[in-house]
Parts: structure tokens; C-alpha cells; sequence
């Protein structure tokens, strides 16, 4: 019966032909997986990344635009000094600064290569606000609807 056994289609050393092409698969799946997981995971952070550099200029920009809108009456050099100040705190780079009026216009950027990104902000008084509006004459209350049957 041992005979037998050894002559059912296994080699001298006791594994099988038939899956003998199969071996060490799984390694090369594994490997391929943990690629694939990797490079997402990268693509991931680069996108994290970018959303990081993008907020960080908007926030500059916008209080770069407010310092700016706020010492408007010391000259626009003046203001667009307060703003680049401001900018280099949050960290961000001053582009480009316009006041007209009370209205500042400031572009920050922050970040450097792909990673890079420019946010325009303005900043100034309010608008006038609306007239309240008038009073009108309550209309008379409609009827209450019937109950049904």
C-alpha cells in the first residue's frame, strides 16, 4: 500500500507536480499589494498636503486684506506694509497689494513647487446697510379651511 501511495502523481520529494508552478505566489501578490497600498497612501498625503499649503494662504490672505483695510487712512504703503508683516507671521508670501479707497485687495501665496497656491482675498467696510423694511398692512387673516366629513 506504501507503494502505492508514493505512485499517485507525487515526486521524490513529496510535493505535487501539478502545483509545483504555483509556489511563492503569494509573495509576489503580497509584495504587489503592499506597492499598491503604498502609492495610495502617498497620493493620500500629497493631497492632504496640498489642502494644508491652500488653507494656509487663505488665512493669510485674509488677514493680510484685513491689516491692510484696517490702516488704509495711513496711505496705501503704509497699509500694504502692515499686510506683508502680517503675511510673513502666517507664513505666507505677499504677491501682490492694492488699496482703492478703504478697499484693500491682497494675493498671498504659500508653499513651493506642485504644492504651491495663491489665494486673493478683499477686505474693507461694510456696505450700507439696507433700508429696514416698511411697515405694510396686515392682511386680513384668511379663513380657516373646513374639516373634512
Amino acid at each position: 500500500m506504501r507503494g502505492q501511495e508514493q505512485g499517485r502523481g507525487q515526486g521524490s520529494s513529496g510535493a505535487r507536480p501539478c502545483c509545483d508552478r504555483d509556489r511563492g505566489s503569494a509573495t509576489v501578490w503580497s509584495l504587489g499589494a503592499i506597492a499598491l497600498l503604498c502609492a495610495v497612501f502617498g497620493a493620500v498625503l500629497a493631497l492632504g498636503h496640498a489642502v494644508v499649503v491652500r488653507h494656509r494662504a487663505a488665512g493669510g490672505a485674509d488677514l493680510a486684506a484685513l491689516a491692510a483695510a484696517d490702516h488704509w487712512a495711513e496711505g496705501a504703503a503704509a497699509a500694504c506694509a502692515r499686510a506683508e508683516r502680517v503675511a510673513a507671521a502666517q507664513d505666507v508670501r505677499l504677491v501682490r497689494c492694492a488699496l482703492v479707497g478703504e478697499i484693500s485687495d491682497v494675493t498671498a501665496a504659500s508653499g513651493r513647487g506642485p504644492f504651491a497656491a495663491r489665494v486673493r482675498a478683499r477686505a474693507g467696510p461694510a456696505g450700507p446697510l439696507p433700508d429696514p423694511p416698511s411697515p405694510r398692512t396686515r392682511a386680513a387673516p384668511a379663513a380657516p379651511l373646513a374639516a373634512a366629513p
